[in-house]
């Protein structure tokens, strides 16, 4: 049985009166299943060129990839929004539009083939190589946008966590000042020292003997957090890399931090920089996220149609003439609905047709095909549109 997290998308014969045909489903559901008329709807299936039985067969194999393909793509754009948008389901409903309308009101407004796009005198094998072209063509863009805004984020990111993170890593372009620092000493120099704090009294106590060559009583508190004193100590500069050996030893971490304000305005700047750059880069990639979800969804349906065409010649045989259906089942109402499909439909069953008629040449055109056909699937031709769970 069909999930009940999707619409249906069914195909049947169209029959002598498929106004009535229809009309008498959607009453059969209204009163058998309690489904409001509102969740059903017209798929208009246009007679495409059916071109031989091989080439149907051929394309019946290859569709189930393609669907997985666009379904998958389709997927990706709508993940994108979600995170672009912090999970936050009410903006996601704001985005996931068809031409700005919502999905239920495309799939279920008496949908038609964009004929002035997809032209139908074109070949089955011709559309799908159309569709497919456009879908990858998404997917890349898609890509190729994301890509680059994940760099930019990560970049920002590790900028604004040297911003936040605890005295032994973070920046300290905006901890320290000029006046912590020895100037224009040929010898000496100031070197910056994040103690724990359990280890504050041993620092006072150690690091005058540390190495040869620390400026007694040089040391002085900058700044404290939760974790790490921040210390500066003048040394001479050809001890600091025994100094720092020593420190490491001691577990004093000493900071890479030489003060220059022309390095600390560059830090600002760039940090600066690199939020304009994200948020620009947001910007267009929810457009393109928005955008290319309408597209791709478009695609997806598209394909499916061209599914159930081809299914329904390869079950139903000629004249390629068929009754397009969109249901959306409630989850309460879904076996419901679904037997009212069986009952309604049940002559279209092989063994109802078999006593009704003889086997004609258009039977014949399905030959062995249809014993396939009846194992995978219902009376009735029936493919999924996943519904976009926001």
């Amino acid at each position: 049985m069909p999930s009940d997290q999707s619409t249906w998308l069914l195909s049947v014969p169209q029959g002598h009166d498929p106004q009535g045909t229809y009309q008498k489903l959607v009453n059969a559901l209204a009163q058998q299943a309690k489904l409001p008329s509102r969740n059903v709807g017209q798929l208009a299936i246009p007679t495409f060129k059916t071109g031989t039985l091989d080439s149907l067969i051929a394309l019946s194999e290859d569709l189930p990839k393609q669907e997985n393909f666009f379904t998958a793509t389709v997927a990706k754009t709508v993940d994108t929004l979600r995170n672009l948008l912090n999970n936050d389901p009410s903006k996601l409903t704001q985005h996931i539009l068809i031409d700005e309308s919502s999905v239920d009101s495309y799939l279920l407004g008496s949908w038609k083939w964009k004929e002035g796009r997809y032209d139908v005198q074109k070949s089955l094998r011709e559309l799908v190589d159309i569709l497919n072209r456009e879908m990858a063509s998404i997917d890349n863009a898609l890509k190729t946008k994301l890509n680059n805004y994940n760099l930019v984020k990560g970049s920002l990111t590790q900028m604004q966590r040297k911003q936040t993170g605890n005295l032994s890593v973070r920046s300290l372009a905006d901890v320290v000042s000029r006046d912590d620092f020895v100037q224009d000493s040929e010898y000496l120099e100031t070197v910056l020292v994040a103690v724990p704090k359990a280890l504050a009294k041993d620092w006072s106590s150690k690091y005058e003997r540390l190495t040869q060559m620390v400026v007694p009583r040089s040391s002085k508190l900058i700044a404290e957090d939760d974790e790490y004193s921040l210390f500066s100590v003048v040394i001479f500069q050809r001890v600091h890399d025994e100094f720092v050996q020593k420190c490491r030893e001691n577990k004093f971490i000493v900071r890479d931090f030489v003060y220059s304000e022309e390095e600390i305005v560059k830090q600002r700047q760039e940090l600066q920089m690199a939020a304009t750059t994200e948020k620009e880069l947001w910007t267009e990639l929810l457009r393109l996220a928005r955008t290319n979800f309408s597209e791709s969804f478009q695609i997806l349906v598209h394909l499916k149609v061209i599914r159930l065409f081809v299914e329904s010649v390869l079950r139903y045989g000629l004249p390629a003439e068929y009754m397009g259906i969109v249901i959306k089942p409630e989850p309460k109402s879904v076996k419901r609905v679904f037997n009212v499909l069986q009952t309604q439909f049940a002559y279209l069953s092989p063994k109802s047709n078999a006593a009704q008629q003889g086997k004609a040449s258009g039977d014949e055109f399905i030959g062995e095909y249809q014993t396939l056909m009846d194992q995978e699937f219902f009376d009735f031709v029936i493919y999924e549109v996943p519904w976009i769970i926001t």
